[in-house]
């Protein structure tokens, strides 16, 4: 990532070496950061068509913060209640639902993802809610982070008509780690038998078993600037405790493939994970799921984030749209 320093952005630690304590430290600096104005010259700039506000959602053991875009409100639309509100007041119904999550696994917040989502919310338009999921640590492994984006998912899709969303129209999106997230969401949204109408997993980490530095992107891209083999190597150790932890959390080994929504799969080529978004992508098309594998020649690990530095940034966004525009579609 030092290419992208700017401002009061703190230097990257040793990941390979890097204590609790340390982590800690520089997760707080670096998404300080990332919420600045001073990252919008690389994280881009708001869609002003959308409202964007912070709210928390009450889940089992735990209130979770949630980064919530609906497109922006007009006339009588601004008198429309919050979903934290009554059930009386609820917001008007009918937009299609987005359930996002962020990359980073043990760095990242949502608003890194403002550019993208926003855009989405106006345009689409839907309602995106990005879940601002437990960061890994030493106690805190993958399968919480992953519960946050179930939870999240569950909870607002059962109360659809609180958060005024219709809840035959919904889809889940992830980056990087979060994209994992989302994978595991869709199988486990078919496992709870709630609908769910598309998958958008762009630059996929699907893998943090001992097989995860087996392909040849991992070797070819081990020093990306914006994803290199220590942070790789830091996010397996976080993951997961056990082998049998890092299989239950790895999308690539789910025993079924079968039955899951449509995904879009989208690899920038020069990324260490690059060959994870493609085995997952055959591994559903082998299981019967539709998937559309789209890959950018040249771009880098979590490029969709970064459109000031990374062209291809808005072809991405664009397909995406596209992709759940025709999805989402009543």
């Amino acid at each position: 990532m030092s290419e992208f320093t700017a401002g009061t952005r703190p230097a990257e630690p040793d990941f390979a070496a890097i204590t609790t304590g340390e982590l800690l430290a520089y997760r707080e600096a670096e998404n300080r950061f990332r919420a600045s104005g001073a990252a919008r010259a690389f994280l881009g700039e708001p869609d002003p068509g959308a409202a964007i506000d912070w709210q928390e959602i009450a889940l089992p053991g735990r209130d979770l913060p949630v980064r919530v875009y609906r497109p922006a409100p007009t006339g009588d639309e601004e008198a429309a209640a919050s979903p934290t509100g009554d059930e009386e007041a609820a917001a008007p119904a009918g937009l299609p639902l987005v359930v996002h999550v962020h990359g980073g696994s043990f760095v990242g917040t949502a608003v890194q993802c403002d550019w993208t989502n926003s855009r989405l919310a106006a345009r689409l338009p839907a309602l995106v809610v990005s879940v601002e999921h437990r960061l890994l640590t030493p106690d805190s492994p993958l399968a919480n982070a992953a519960d946050d984006g179930w939870d999240v998912f569950d909870h607002v899709v059962r109360h659809a008509a609180r958060w005024g969303v219709d809840p035959a129209r919904v889809a889940v999106f992830g980056e990087s780690c979060g994209a994992l997230i989302s994978a595991l969401t869709a199988i486990r949204a078919r496992e709870a038998d709630l609908e769910l109408t598309a998958q958008v997993l762009v630059n996929p980490a699907v893998d943090v078993t001992g097989t995860m530095f087996d392909y040849p992107s991992v070797a070819e891209y081990a020093d990306s600037p914006t994803l290199a083999l220590p942070q790789l190597r830091l996010f397996q150790r976080l993951a997961a405790s056990s082998a049998a932890e890092a299989r239950a959390v790895s999308p690539l080994y789910a025993d079924d493939l079968s039955g899951l929504a449509p995904a879009l799969v989208v690899v920038p080529t020069q990324d260490p994970a690059a060959d994870h978004g493609r085995r997952y992508a055959e591994r559903l098309r082998t299981a019967g799921t539709s998937v559309r594998l789209t890959e950018y020649p040249g771009a880098k690990h979590a490029f969709l984030t970064l459109p000031g530095v990374e062209p291809q940034a808005e072809a991405a966004r664009a397909e995406i749209l596209a992709f759940l525009r025709t999805a989402l579609a009543k």
